[in-house]
């Protein structure tokens, strides 16, 4: 059994196989949490989740890069599905929350985008940290675990986080860092999760260094294939990022019991 704890099953790319998608990956014991990146694709996260008894769970959240805000002007990816810019509404994503849904996401800050003047960017950096906060104030709320999103921004992503002393964990999704913001994450109760980017990145003594109950393991599907999977990027993907690791750990790692816990699935 394993988990795929950041998967996109509710984007655009799986609209007309995901049922059949899914249906393989159940066969063959690969679970997945599909991550919302606006209300859109949460609210199709959470009714996928719904369709299924065990297997296919759900987190919601505005991702950084989805910021109401002039500032920037990015070119979204229609995979997203009805991509707009939005503010954080408690009502409409407290709406969402069920027993399919196991954590706030994907959330958090994104500086890979940048405003082509220090005002703008400093206005920019500081309603991304406001998104960030509101959707960390929800979390606490609703006592779950966060999925983290964070692109060149490590330094005022632990800054944030060590001002608010989040108590329901949660993970670094697609982690690219060094070993010692990755010890300061896990310092703050967060787990590390490890895609496809690790074959693009050399995190090699990154992923040597993290404890086994601090890894999980992840797709970000349809986007990040590992380079010997030959079709589009699915959470049965999620196995060739489990042997990378255990090849490189020299030991095998129980990412189901991990992510199962964090995310309080049985």
């Amino acid at each position: 059994m394993i988990i795929d704890t950041h998967a996109h099953v509710n984007f655009n790319a799986f609209e007309k196989d995901r049922e059949q998608v899914i249906e393989e990956c159940l066969n063959n014991d690969v679970y997945m949490i599909n991550v919302g990146s606006n209300f859109f694709n949460s609210k199709k996260a959470v009714e996928i989740a719904n369709q299924y008894e065990e297997g296919v769970y759900a987190a919601v959240g505005i991702h950084p890069i989805h910021l109401n805000t002039d500032l920037i002007k990015i070119k979204h990816d229609p995979e997203e599905g009805e991509l707009a810019k939005e503010d954080f509404n408690k009502d409409k994503f407290k709406s969402l929350i069920n027993h399919k849904v196991v954590a706030i996401g994907e959330i958090g800050l994104d500086h890979y985008w940048k405003p082509k003047t220090k005002i703008r960017l400093s206005e920019f950096k500081r309603l991304q940290r406001e998104l960030f906060i509101q959707q960390l104030d929800f979390a606490t709320g609703v006592k779950l675990p966060v999925i983290l999103h964070c692109r060149m921004a490590h330094d005022d992503m632990l800054e944030v986080l060590q001002d608010y002393n989040f108590q329901y964990g949660g993970v670094i999704h697609c982690f690219t860092g060094d070993l010692e913001q990755a010890q300061k994450y896990m310092d703050l109760g967060f787990h590390i999760g490890l895609n496809g980017i690790i074959f693009k990145f050399d995190i090699d003594d990154v992923i040597r260094g993290i404890p086994e109950d601090k890894i999980l393991f992840e797709t970000d599907c349809p986007y990040l294939s590992p380079p010997d999977y030959k079709r589009r990027n699915d959470p049965m993907g999620v196995m060739l990022i489990k042997e990378r690791v255990e090849d490189l750990r020299n030991a095998g790692v129980n990412g189901f019991k991990n992510a199962a816990s964090l995310f309080d699935i049985s």
